[in-house]
């Protein structure tokens, strides 16, 4: 035969019949953590976060009382607004963010793209060619001299240079599938300069003609987007909501999450919308690496940053990457930073994997690949000391009793919303208890505070200035074997709620069920009397 245990406080709901709060003991603190497995879980006797073990003859060290804040006068005003609209204002860093971003960087980057630096290789010789266009565009093109015609095409293909010319044959290769606009705007621009010299206009030869369905090449710009934004959103709600998380839970979300991203976009991008055909099981590895790799990243990001995650996610992964990437014009067209940034932005790898993949153009997987393992490895080194560094600055907070503006603003609603749920209870003549359970009010506690009000603010709820039209809602027994119309089972089926209609002017409880209740009492001449009305409603005089 057991023996409860005394010193552990039992968890009991139900209310005390005396009609007062229930006395909870206080649970005694553990100062250690219990035995789990796994090493990287704390072991038994380790100690709980924010404290230290016991010296040597002496009491466990307590932590110190945290001193009151003391906040500035513009956070003092700040905390007398509405709880919801406080946390509107501290919301709307976003989209001032949002439209500073895409003024520095789309706007800047797409306003006047001008060619730079434009690579054209060029077989065999050509002295007065090269100095012709050097002189009417200067500082456009850089020519390259190949030895082969061989060569000058496997590099057009590649994406190492814009176009070919070879002198030889007055004609001229491009690869549209690699970069639509290069591959309009640089033929037409040469063949200018070589009609200006006495020569001929040169034949121009397509070596990788884009697809009917892709007539601009713009599709891997797009599904590319796609992959970044539904990766660092992942991640950047995880960062929001998922500080306590442990590493192998998030990574678990990134990971799965990035799987159904990716057999989304590409079944959209593929069989749905016909904008790529074939190549759908590989777009999906691809895709899945990617969104894998970039919510890494930002879930190592979102450590440091904490709720303001979404500035450095947006400006890694959409703001400098879309410009750079590449895909709506090549780097040699944009200025600086972005022709810099191609280099090392996840969007340029990601539109040459793309590419390399469904139309045989630019480079191989080679360079994406490490890109993407190194934003991975970054990602898992983010997350391996930010960690540490969060959970340091939690203890901090904590200790020290310092809050953040946001902090407060969700207390203070979360409150608000409380007050709000008790006015509605009691505009319904219901109360709510300890317990979490409802009882009826006392006729005298009860009043509709939302009958005042004017006719241009109304009452607080709103314009209409009319009671409720349900009035009180009185608690109806229902099961009872003696009352009339009861169903069998007895009393002890529970209470329900029905709505009565509320007469004006009057504030008094419409009883349907005083029969079945049975409150009439017997006098000795036989007669009963209704004794209703004179009993006292407790807390929980209904149930």
């Amino acid at each position: 035969m057991s023996t409860p245990r005394n010193d552990v406080p039992r968890n009991n709901d139900l209310p005390d019949r005396d009609g007062g709060p229930r006395q909870v003991p206080t649970p005694k603190q553990r100062a250690t953590r219990p035995s789990t497995r796994g090493g990287s879980r704390p072991r038994r006797g380790a100690p709980v976060a924010g404290t230290r073990p016991a010296r040597a003859g002496g009491r466990p060290r307590q932590a110190p009382v945290p001193e009151p804040q003391h906040h500035g006068r513009y956070r003092r005003w700040y905390g007398t607004l509405h709880p919801s609209l406080q946390l509107i204002g501290l919301q709307l860093w976003m989209p001032l963010f949002f439209i500073v971003g895409f003024c520095l960087c789309y706007v800047f980057a797409f306003h006047a793209p001008h060619p730079h630096d434009v690579p054209v290789a060029l077989v065999g010789s050509d002295p007065t060619f090269v100095a012709a266009v050097q002189k009417a565009l200067p500082g456009e093109y850089v020519f390259h001299v190949v030895d082969s015609l061989a060569t000058a095409k496997r590099d057009v293909v590649a994406g190492t240079v814009a176009v070919a010319y070879d002198p030889a044959t007055n004609t001229m290769f491009k690869a549209s599938a690699h970069q639509f606009q290069v591959a309009s705007l640089v033929p037409a621009t040469l063949s200018t300069v070589l009609t200006g010299i006495g020569v001929a206009a040169p034949t121009v030869t397509e070596l990788a003609p884009l697809p009917a369905w892709d007539e601009y090449g713009t599709v891997a710009m797009y599904v590319m987007l796609a992959w970044c934004i539904g990766g660092y959103m992942v991640a950047m709600f995880i960062g929001i909501m998922g500080g306590p998380l442990r590493h192998r839970t998030r990574m678990a979300v990134i990971v799965v999450g990035g799987l159904v991203i990716a057999l989304i976009t590409n079944t959209l991008a593929g069989p749905v919308l016909g904008a790529i055909h074939g190549h759908w099981v590989e777009l999906v590895l691809i895709a899945w690496g990617w969104i894998v790799a970039i919510g890494l990243a930002v879930n190592g990001l979102s450590y440091f940053v904490g709720r303001f995650i979404a500035a450095p996610a947006m400006i890694c992964f959409v703001f400098l990457s879309m410009p750079s990437s590449g895909g709506a014009y090549p780097k040699w067209f944009m200025p600086e930073p972005f022709a810099w940034l191609n280099h090392v932005v996840v969007g340029s790898s990601m539109v040459d994997m793309i590419k390399h993949q469904v139309y045989g153009v630019g480079p191989g997987p080679a360079r994406g690949l490490i890109t993407m393992g190194c934003y991975a490895a970054a990602g898992l080194v983010l997350m391996y000391f930010g960690k540490m560094w969060w959970e340091r600055r939690r203890i901090r907070a904590i200790l020290s009793g310092r809050t953040t503006m946001f902090q407060d603003a969700q207390t203070a609603n979360r409150e608000f919303l409380g007050k709000e749920r008790d006015a509605e209870l009691e505009r319904n003549g219901l109360t709510s208890t300890e317990t979490g359970t409802l009882s009826v009010l006392r006729d005298d506690d009860w009043e509709d505070a939302r009958v005042g009000g004017d006719v241009f603010t109304g009452g607080r709820d709103g314009l209409e200035t009319e009671t409720t039209p349900t009035g009180r809602i009185p608690v109806v027994r229902t099961g009872d074997r003696s009352g009339p119309g009861g169903r069998p089972g007895g009393a002890g089926t529970g209470p329900r709620t029905r709505p009565v209609p509320r007469t004006d002017g009057s504030r008094a409880t419409v009883r349907s069920d005083a029969s079945a209740r049975g409150d009439r009492t017997e006098r000795s001449d036989g007669s009963r009397s209704d004794t209703a009305g004179d009993r006292p409603h407790g807390r929980h005089a209904d149930r």
